[in-house]
């Protein structure tokens, strides 16, 4: 399992949100780049980025960051957030980015996202952002229509090989993740699935990996210091 601390850029800095509410915004970082290089030197070898204004508004603001942390961090990257047209998953990929992850794009427009999965393969992923059993889009600030776990399959059908799977009541609350719903996705889906959302503890990553997850995403424990980047790292390659 891959162990990815994310960085939530907003207004060029590293923030995280509490179950998504700009409202409850804390800056954790003001150099982002920086960050991202302590995140290689604790023994990470990949990070999840998310462009909160782009994931909000519709159009990518923090282009510039991303792709200074793709090519001067030594990381493998994952990003998403306002990622909803091909010009810009283009864009992303000449970058260095190794993923690129679309949300309210691939719930929203039509046939968006089998058109570049068939374009550009495992480098395409999709965030199953869920609210109360149903989809969340626009960066969690709407709900759809679409059944969470409808949806995850169908991603699957697609051929989609990675899946970003985030309850989004736990994210930033630090109460533990959605054991439950990784285990129902595990049980059912045969492509990767990376767990987001609420991660509080070594033994929930080690739970994690046992399970089967292929990726565990960090973020308010690793900020406040509740998990060590480092600690976990070690926790994945001793599992």
């Amino acid at each position: 399992m891959t162990i990815y601390p994310a960085i939530d850029l907003f207004e060029g800095k590293a923030v995280r949100l509490t179950r998504g509410d700009y409202a409850q915004m804390t800056i954790y970082n003001d150099d982002p780049v920086s960050l991202a290089r302590s995140f290689r030197e604790d023994g990470a070898s990949a990070a999840h980025i998310v462009d909160l204004e782009g994931a909000r508004d519709g159009c990518p603001a923090n282009f510039g960051i991303i792709e200074r942390i793709a090519g001067e961090s030594g990381l493998e990257i994952q990003t998403g957030g306002g990622i909803r047209t091909a010009a810009i998953v283009g864009k992303y990929l000449k970058t260095g980015v190794k993923r690129v992850i679309l949300g309210t794009a691939a719930v929203s427009v039509p046939g968006f996202l089998q058109e570049m999965v068939s374009e550009y393969g495992e480098a395409i992923a999709v965030s199953a952002d869920i609210r109360g059993g149903f989809i969340a889009v626009k960066g969690w600030t709407e709900l759809s229509d679409k059944d969470a776990l409808e949806f995850c399959h169908t991603v699957g059908e697609i051929g989609v090989q990675t899946l970003i799977c985030t309850d989004i009541s736990k994210d930033g609350v630090l109460s533990g993740t959605n054991m439950e719903l990784y285990r129902a996705l595990r049980a059912t889906l045969s492509i990767n699935l990376i767990a987001s959302g609420g991660i509080t503890s070594l033994d929930e990553i080690r739970a994690l990996s046992v399970l089967g997850m292929n990726g565990a995403i960090l973020g308010k424990a690793m900020y406040t210091g509740a998990i060590k980047l480092a600690d976990a790292v070690k926790i994945v390659a001793d599992c």
